[in-house]
């Protein structure tokens, strides 16, 4: 509808105004084409609207802008949810061995049996997917089982013959240990090159599967933090039909996993449901899978483990450099403490060298004080996930050094430290991407207590922090006047996030039923 009156709810707008964060509250909204035409008192709002504008009383919910995901890969969350094998959530080997049988038995000879979600920690036997199992298993498949982090993959025979992994092949920043069929990092690159490239029409399905939803989920605007040219196409074509559910940032690949082959800088494109200006790096692995670079060893680990560091560093600030000139924001994975300091000397080299937009950390999983400094002092922003605490927690407590727990995604210390924080779930890598799920473990899941946050900074985080990080505060993550009308609307009492629930998602005005 092209106008609407919204009143008879808490209206909340989360603000951060000299450093304070607060949820403003507002009696009424005047929606108008599509954005925030006025807001304010109900009998103002009355007068300046036209006679006969519908009129919407929330019965007393509460209505937000619409949440905003910083990092969530859409189209592997709509990909499990329509193709993939799901293996999230299993907690014995025996059970992920009885579905890769299963799916194997619906599969013609040669075909790819590509699951994901297996996390070793959450397995009674505390170990990873065998070679030899999955060559029994499905021995006229190749098979590929993603860990849930996506930075460890389980593969059979024939998937390595496929790929032309041999015990002699290496990959940089990348490892593979052939006899137990397990790939680290970019050894994934050759795999997913020997499976042959998903056709575009696989993308949009998978893309509007996973848009759809998180828009169930209060999401209206979200980051996919890794999108390679077949995938820039897919997503191009959809906004192009008015066919995208949400509005999507793009974080464009530079160096795609499996070689040192670079994509060129992508184009520029920005319109109402799509925009693509940013680019994204990779600097090391994962946290929860023991693969992110860190200077202390890993417990539990023989021989001693440190995680792997993808770039060296000049390679990555001549990359960096590039896209910073450019105009390009950029998006940098990393989480263990020797990354992080790669990657702020990176930073800090590409704003000596000219001025440029805000840059991104994606993660930021073990900043200790002096990475939360120099982030400030470059202005970074930073993007952690508040659900790794729930559902990454037995990791962590098995693999990171004793003494860093503490430090292991403290939220409450990035806000301390006076950073601008998008909150994300990174999905898939966790089963629940819902943003109350993550609010939940904000404010009330620490991995050690003290760190956790408050109402309104996670609420900020989680709608005016992403549109930041986006570059796109003055369109949406507010319920500022000239905003995008993207709403979520949730019953429940606020003040006690696990009594919530999500009633409507409403982007430009629509969305109310």
């Amino acid at each position: 509808m092209s106008r609407l009156l919204l009143y008879g709810g808490q209206i909340l707008n989360p603000s951060r105004r000299g450093g304070v964060y607060r949820l403003e509250p507002l009696e009424a909204l005047y929606v108008q084409n599509g954005r925030i035409a006025a807001t304010g008192v109900l009998s103002d709002l009355l007068k300046l609207a036209p006679p006969g504008t519908p009129q919407l009383h929330l019965e007393g919910r509460t209505l937000l802008p619409g949440f905003n995901d910083a990092h969530v890969h859409i189209w592997k969350v709509g990909q499990l949810r329509t193709t993939l094998l799901d293996l999230r959530g299993i907690t014995s080997l025996a059970e992920v061995y009885a579905r890769v049988a299963e799916r194997a038995r619906t599969l013609k000879p040669g075909e790819w049996l590509w699951g994901r979600g297996w996390n070793e920690a959450m397995l009674v036997e505390k170990a990873m997917p065998s070679k030899a199992a999955l060559d029994k298993l499905a021995p006229h498949n190749p098979v590929l089982l993603t860990r849930t982090c996506a930075h460890i993959h389980a593969v059979n025979s024939r998937a390595l013959q496929l790929s032309g992994i041999t015990p002699e092949t290496s990959v940089p920043g990348g490892e593979i240990h052939y006899d137990q069929g397990i790939l680290y990092e970019t050894a994934y690159g050759l795999v997913f090159r020997a499976m042959g490239e998903p056709t575009q029409a696989q993308y949009e399905l998978w893309v509007k599967a996973g848009c759809a939803y998180l828009r169930s989920l209060g999401i209206t605007s979200a980051t996919d933090p890794a999108v390679d040219p077949p995938l820039y196409a897919a997503y191009r074509a959809l906004d192009e039909r008015g066919e995208l559910p949400i509005r999507v940032n793009l974080l464009y690949i530079r160096r795609p996993d499996g070689g040192t082959e670079t994509f060129p800088l992508p184009e520029k494109h920005v319109s109402d449901r799509l925009r693509c200006d940013s680019v994204k790096f990779f600097a090391d692995g994962g946290l929860s899978g023991a693969t992110a670079a860190i200077s202390q060893p890993y417990k539990t680990l023989k021989p001693p483990q440190y995680g792997i560091l993808r770039f060296e560093e000049e390679e990555l600030f001549a990359l960096a450099l590039e896209a910073h000139r450019a105009g390009f924001r950029i998006g940098t994975h990393a989480i263990g403490d020797r990354a992080l300091d790669q990657v702020l000397r990176v930073y800090e080299r590409l704003y000596q060298q000219t001025p440029g937009p805000r840059h991104r950390l994606e993660h930021f999983g073990l900043a200790g004080p002096e990475h939360l400094q120099k982030a400030r002092e470059l202005g970074v922003i930073a993007v952690p996930q508040p659900i790794f605490l729930r559902e990454l927690r037995a990791n962590y407590e098995r693999y990171v050094p004793d003494e860093w727990l503490k430090r292991c995604f403290n939220l409450r210390a990035m806000f301390e430290a006076g950073l601008t924080v998008a909150f994300s779930s990174d999905g898939p890598v966790v089963h629940q991407v819902e943003p109350l799920k993550g609010l939940q473990a904000a404010l009330h899941e620490p991995l050690v207590m003290g760190n956790e946050v408050g109402l309104e900074q996670a609420l900020w985080a989680y709608t005016q922090g992403g549109a930041i990080a986006q570059g796109d505060e003055g369109n949406r993550g507010s319920l500022e006047m000239g905003q995008w009308a993207d709403f979520v609307v949730l019953e429940g009492d606020i003040q006690d996030p696990y009594s919530l629930c999500v009633q409507h998602t409403v982007l430009g005005g629509e969305g109310f039923s």
